[in-house]
């Protein structure tokens, strides 16, 4: 006995091609938020999920792009947020001294990395993904002001860290 799928609905099969022309380019933009591929991967397919939940009404009406890098953004600090409230301990666990980063990425990767989620957020929507100010604040749910502030106490974060020494970068 053999079971026939049913045929995708046209919502469906539209979903099925956003996500195939979407998958590469917004999997690179978790990556930056996370810095981690396998919960890059997990952050996406999460945001996906929260999308498929609405894309008939986003399909008509929305930028499907926008309105996923928001979810994604909105997962994330999400994300942090738990992870932060579930790993605070009195005694700190025993961890692998942290390897020295062999090349320009992987420090500029650490640097990244260390900026809060939000900031973070704000300066991989401005330089990768080439949002202005507004789109940004719209993503975020921000005012424009906000976006600045975020976006120049980021800069001036990392502008301080890449001038510091490797050693005092990995404190």
């Amino acid at each position: 006995m053999t079971h026939r799928a049913a045929p995708l609905s046209a919502a469906d099969t539209s979903f099925v091609a956003f996500v195939e022309s979407a998958w590469q380019r917004h999997l690179r933009l978790a990556m930056l938020l996370t810095g981690d591929r396998w919960q890059a991967e997990e952050l996406l397919q999460d945001s996906l999920v929260k999308m498929y939940e609405r894309w008939r009404k986003l399909s008509q009406h929305e930028d499907p792009h926008a309105y996923l890098r928001r979810v994604l953004v909105n997962n994330r600090v999400s994300m942090w947020r738990r992870l932060r409230r579930e790993s605070l301990v009195g005694d700190l666990p025993d961890r692998p001294a942290a390897e020295r980063a062999d090349s320009d990425a992987d420090d500029l990767r650490g640097v990244l990395m260390s900026l809060p989620p939000r900031q973070r957020a704000v300066v991989m929507l401005r330089l990768y993904e080439d949002l202005s100010e507004r789109q940004i604040a719209q993503v975020l749910g921000c005012s424009v002001g906000t976006v600045k502030s975020q976006y120049s106490r980021a800069l001036e974060k990392l502008r301080t860290l890449m001038r510091a020494p490797i050693m005092e970068r990995n404190r």
